[in-house]
């Protein structure tokens, strides 16, 4: 996949992921302009401000972890990352977050990498659960850690052959694999691998050991 391709690929995945919220904007003003009755126009606009927020959350979070977030230094503060996180994945999507990074700051492509990862087991875990999500700096390394647990999680096998390096496997070509393309990008380019944990059906682990 040449690098034309591959941002086509990740404008196709902000667009599937920002369809829904801004849709539901666009569907609230409409109402608004129609409705009358005090309570029922309280509501839409109580339904515009969940959505507008749910908008900026992803739009952040998307600034992190595809985009140009941070500025462009070598090194990015984690206290946003985790903020971004933590919008993402509000009380509305049942997933608890596990902030267990004690770093002030790490290298960018590290942060990038760890955000991609863990948006990656947030979303296998269909019915909720909690995230935990960690990383530390050692000697000439940076260590990511990344354990989702839930009643219910579901992986896409297509997108862990992503993960795992299978070019020109199922779902690499669609927009649902972005994310782990541009993680196995950022894990290549700093002389890392990703690694899984055994396949299970409430708990996954991925991890990564990175040049620092």
């Amino acid at each position: 996949m040449n690098q034309t391709e591959f941002a086509a690929l990740l404008c196709s995945r902000l667009c599937h992921d920002l369809m829904s919220p801004v849709g539901a904007l666009n569907n609230g003003v409409e109402l608004l302009a129609d409705e009358n009755d005090p309570e029922m126009r309280d509501r839409v606009i109580e339904l515009i401000g969940e959505s507008a927020a749910a908008t900026a959350n992803k739009l952040k979070f998307f600034r992190l972890a595809f985009g140009a977030g941070g500025g462009f230094g070598a090194e990015i503060d984690t206290g946003e990352a985790r903020a971004a996180l933590a919008g993402l994945f509000g009380p509305d999507r049942r997933v608890e977050l596990g902030w267990m990074v004690e770093e002030a700051r790490l290298p960018k492509d590290a942060v990038k990498l760890l955000l991609n990862l863990a948006l990656i087991a947030g979303d296998a875990l269909v019915r909720g659960g909690k995230l935990d999500v960690g990383a530390e700096r050692r000697e000439g390394e940076v260590e990511l850690v990344i354990r989702a647990e839930g009643p219910r999680l579901i992986l896409d096998p297509a997108i862990r052959a992503t993960l795992e390096g299978v070019d020109g496997g199922e779902g690499e070509g669609e927009p649902r694999a972005a994310g782990a393309l541009l993680a196995r990008q950022l894990a290549a380019a700093q002389g890392g691998a990703i690694r899984f944990s055994a396949p299970g059906e409430t708990v996954a682990m991925i991890g990564a050991t990175l040049s620092a």
